[in-house]
Parts: C-alpha cells; structure tokens; sequence
C-alpha cells in the first residue's frame, strides 16, 4: 500500500457479501467506495463506516449501465487514487430447466453478472497502467461445474470466470492482480429470496438441514485476505463452500435422527 490511504471500490455494496467486504476492508485501512442501485442502503452502510471511524463514501451505481459507469469513473478520478476493485455485483433469477426457462432472465444474470464487472473493469484499468493495482471478481462454485435448473446462472457465472482467467492472461506484465473468488453454499438476506422472486419457503427450503452455510462475512473476510496479501502474490482462484457441502449438487442435509 502507499503512504495515502488506499482506495477500495465495491459494486454491489448494499447488502449481503458486498456489504460485508466493505465493512472488511474498511477494517483493513482501506477507504471504501460503495456502489449499488439501493442509495438508501449505501448511505447507511457509508454512515455506519464513518461512524466507526473508517473512510467510506456512497455512489449510487447501477453496473449494467456503461453511460453511467464511465461518469462513475471521472467522479473517481476526482477522488484520487484507487488500488482495489471488488466486481460483486450480481444475482441469479429461477431455476427453470433450459427448455421452459425465461430468455429475459438469462439475459438479465448475463448483464449484471458479467457485462457489469465488465463495464467497471474496463474503466478502471487505465488507472492501473503504471501503479499497482487489484481486480477481484466474485464469481461462484456455479462458474466451475454445471447443475439442474441453474442453466442461466450457471452460464453467467462461466462467463466471470472466464473473464477473470483472461483478464489474468492480458494483463501479464502489468502491475495489476487479478483475484477470483469462487464462493459456494452462502446464506444472505436477499441471494435466494431474489432468485425465487420473493417466495420464502421456497428461499429457505435450499438451506434446510444445512447446520453452517457459509455467511456473508466467511466470504468477505477471504476476499479481504486475498486482497491484502503481498502485491506480487496473485491468488489466481480461491473456491470456498461450507464442509457440508461437497459439491454443487451433493450436500449433507441433517435430520432429527443425525
């Protein structure tokens, strides 16, 4: 890090892991930039920050909006120096097999999920030409192996995982990391309840008999790690799930008699 405070930028910040990794990495020493669609809730993640004597300011964001993310990035400019991007942004909408499934949805994980953290990608790297810099991306365990009824996110998810792999490759010889953190089974407030449209029983009935998912923090503080480790250690992929869960499709769900 340099001598001024560095500068670490979350899109998806109003709730969930991105909440949690600006709380994590403003508890790093780093000034905090949170960025989402929901102003409300930035303001009072920005609040609680500020309150707690860290640096944190609120941009309202909306990543899949190209127009709006370059004047993000002159407001930016204007800030000052910027080390860390956290791509977090991002979501999965049902689980309808590929034949009956809502090309709509697809498209919608598509841009959030990948043509996001492609636009703020693109328009931050010129900042990092010549100083040293960090780009994570949050992709998940639905990047690396498919599943039933998850064919558009699954497909979305690829898709940052890729980015992330070719990034890393184009970028060879520039002072810049690309970081890929792939997260399992992670219970937040919103993921599943978004992704079935707001239907509660359904939303809980995924982590039903799972005694520990992963939470919101578990991943964050590894993001926080991954990012503050030397700047010439590159944690190319880092996969986490809870040890309940073995893979994307095989979980240890517990019942009364275990």
């Amino acid at each position: 890090m340099h001598g001024t405070t560095p500068t670490a930028v979350i899109t998806g910040a109003s709730s969930g892991i991105g909440a949690a990794t600006a709380r994590g990495l403003a508890a790093a020493g780093y000034r905090v930039v949170l960025t989402a669609r929901r102003k409300d809730r930035i303001d009072a993640l920005a609040a609680e920050l500020t309150g707690a004597g860290h640096q944190a300011v609120a941009y309202e964001l909306d990543v899949t909006d190209r127009a709006a993310v370059d004047v993000f990035a002159l407001f930016l400019d204007d800030l000052g120096p910027v080390e860390v991007l956290v791509n977090n942004a991002g979501g999965a909408l049902g689980t309808d097999p590929v034949a009956t499934a809502d090309p709509a949805d697809w498209r919608a994980m598509y841009e959030v999920n990948v043509l996001g953290a492609l636009h703020v990608t693109q328009a931050l790297l010129p900042l990092w030409k010549t100083s040293p810099g960090t780009v994570v991306i949050v992709s998940s365990t639905a990047g690396l192996a498919t599943y039933e009824g998850g064919g558009g996110y699954v497909a979305a998810k690829h898709g940052a995982h890729v980015m992330a792999e070719t990034l890393r490759l184009e970028l060879n010889g520039l002072p810049v990391r690309v970081i890929e953190i792939a997260p399992g089974m992670v219970r937040t407030d919103e993921f599943a309840l978004n992704r079935f449209r707001g239907d509660e029983d359904r939303a809980a009935a995924v982590y039903a008999g799972v005694a520990e998912p992963l939470t919101a923090e578990d991943v964050a503080e590894t993001i926080t790690w991954a990012v503050t480790r030397p700047p010439h250690v590159n944690v190319d992929l880092l996969v986490l799930r809870p040890r309940a869960q073995a893979s994307n499709y095989k979980v240890h769900r517990e019942t009364s008699g275990d």
